[in-house]
């Protein structure tokens, strides 16, 4: 699950117990240089997370991956598709897949310094790099050095004609170079990502690949993960209400608040939990009206949920 805010990880995971977790991609320069427990904060409720790193010089990569794991992430990935331009200058992200041989001196350095999984999440082309035949040599390079888990976008990124958010849904989709993939490397597991919305959807992909990444879906309609731990993992646990999860979340919302975040850094990433149901405008409304507010409690948030119910 690429959810990158870890206001709405611990929020997802009231959701779902079984999913893992993605954190926002940090780069090396900000763990190595910045103040980098703020970058590394999480709950341990949120466990397993995976923590994604944006980089592309080995060594940088493996101390950062050190501190990852030291952090008690349970995996480290490389992001090798992200398509933003302050990525590209810093020469890695999706730029990256046009050098499979410096993606495997990465992940080779990265696992030598760590025992957790290292991952690669990547596009299936860039630009006019784009065939199934690039796309094959660079698992291939990769999975050599190590990496036997490839998560893969089914989208390929122009670097130069497309904004960020064009790249996430103006190339089309073709899934079908994804399931070649794990065809032509049984041996990898291999995650499909890109314009997935169902659980409908993810159990067709689960038919062809390992394991299913969903993005956007997550952030903008959250519960219909609700389901997922039935269907896919025989969860015990009975799928939640709406209410039970707000009212799960509302103790890790005033721990927050105590801690000095305030309270819209929080609530402006669960507005979707209540998407197409009736009363979904009015609950966007009265939250985004009513929790900028500094020193704002929780009441708000509580007020919000009466109003809803009512």
């Amino acid at each position: 699950m690429d959810c990158t805010d870890r206001h709405f990880r611990y929020f997802l995971r009231l959701i779902s117990h079984h999913v893992l977790l993605y954190s926002e991609m940090v780069t090396t320069g900000a763990l190595l240089h910045g103040k980098h427990p703020r970058f590394l904060e999480f709950d341990r409720l949120e466990n397993p997370v995976a923590f994604q790193l944006g980089g592309s010089h080995p060594k940088e990569l493996g101390i950062c991956s050190k501190i990852v794991e030291d952090s008690g992430y349970d995996e480290v990935n490389l992001n090798v598709g992200c398509p933003s331009g302050r990525v590209k200058e810093g020469g890695f992200g999706a730029c990256l897949m046009a050098d499979p041989d410096l993606v495997a001196r990465c992940v080779d350095e990265m696992k030598r310094n760590v025992s957790i999984p290292v991952t690669v999440k990547t596009r299936i082309g860039i630009d006019h790099q784009d065939s199934y035949s690039q796309l094959h040599h660079f698992v291939a390079t990769v999975s050599q050095a190590g990496c036997n888990i490839f998560i893969i976008h089914a989208r390929k990124a122009w670097l130069k004609e497309l904004s960020p958010k064009q790249n996430r849904t103006v190339p089309p989709l073709i899934y079908d170079f994804v399931y070649r993939i794990k065809r032509d490397f049984p041996g990898l597991l291999i995650l499909i990502n890109g314009g997935i919305t169902d659980l409908d959807q993810v159990e067709h992909h689960l038919s062809k690949v390992d394991g299913v990444m969903i993005g956007r879906e997550a952030y903008q309609n959250p519960y219909f993960l609700s389901q997922v731990d039935q269907r896919f993992f025989n969860g015990g646990h009975p799928v939640p209400s709406r209410q039970n999860i707000l009212d799960a979340y509302l103790p890790y919302v005033q721990q927050q608040l105590d801690a000095g975040v305030r309270l819209h850094q929080i609530t402006r990433h669960i507005f979707g939990i209540y998407h197409a149901v009736p009363g979904a405008r009015r609950w966007r409304s009265y939250l985004s009206e009513s929790t900028f507010k500094k020193g704002a409690s929780t009441d708000p948030l509580i007020q919000a949920i009466e109003r809803i119910a009512a």
